[in-house]
């Protein structure tokens, strides 16, 4: 080993770190905030050793001054930040689901700590719907997508390249519209049944005002709702993993 190789390889694998750690702290599944970070930045920096055969040839080489390194290094977090945040966008539409059919089902006020967030409060049928979805990321294995992804994207977006702020930003503002069209596809089944039930609800309400019907009939739509969740449960998150399969290839290239 000479004296110049070893701070060469030093710089290239420490670059190749900077990016995939930021990228699997943040991806859907492999970056959830129930996983330990000590856990995850020990699979990143085995993941980056297996890279570093297959992209480290490609890297450039380190730079003269500090203040090129520090500049390189933080151009690879914020490409991290990215398109892991780009990734993580991708489980709203859950939330959406889930909140859609919570107040349908009169259970809007339910709400817990989501572990897919960083224990943000949320109703406790979108909670339900993005656990269900990350268990069934690994189970599907869509997760090597995601990794595969990795990969990828030193190929679209080498070290050193412009940051594409203006193309992450309109890659945001398609996932997010994405995400509230695929909840509103998963909700429908519900979202027809509250209409119709409301609606019967308001005529037989009219027919006999004396009855506080909407008070009486609460538990019927509870009940009625989670039965139909539970009969349309596969349907539903069918639909969830064929979005995000679809959009997890998006960062194939």
């Amino acid at each position: 080993m000479s004296i110049t190789w070893g701070p060469e390889v030093a710089y290239t694998f420490f670059l190749l770190f900077a990016r995939v750690g930021t990228m699997i702290m943040l991806l859907p599944a492999l970056g959830e905030q129930t996983i330990p970070s000590r856990l995850k930045l020990s699979f990143a920096l085995a993941f980056a050793f297996m890279l570093y055969p297959l992209v480290g040839g490609e890297l450039p080489g380190p730079p003269e001054t500090l203040a090129g390194l520090v500049a390189n290094i933080l151009h690879e977090i914020a490409v991290g930040l990215i398109l892991g945040g780009l990734a993580r966008l991708l489980l709203s539409a859950a939330q959406v689901a889930g909140a859609v059919i919570a107040y349908q089902m009169g259970l809007s006020m339910a709400q817990t700590a989501d572990p897919t967030q960083g224990g943000v409060q949320g109703a406790i049928v979108g909670n339900f719907l993005a656990f269900m979805g990350i268990a069934l990321i690994f189970a599907t294995d869509l997760h090597h997508m995601l990794l595969v992804g990795i990969y990828e994207s030193y190929a679209y977006f080498p070290p050193g390249s412009p940051l594409m702020l203006g193309d992450a930003a309109e890659m945001a503002v398609r996932i997010v519209s994405g995400a509230f069209v695929v909840g509103v596809q998963m909700s429908a089944p519900l979202l027809v049944f509250g209409l119709v039930f409301y609606l019967g609800l308001g005529i037989l309400g009219r027919l006999m005002p004396q009855i506080q019907v909407f008070f009486m009939m609460m538990p019927a739509n509870i009940i009625i709702g989670l039965m139909l969740f539970a009969l349309l449960l596969t349907m539903i998150m069918g639909l969830y993993m064929s979005y995000l399969e679809d959009n997890f290839s998006l960062f194939l290239g």
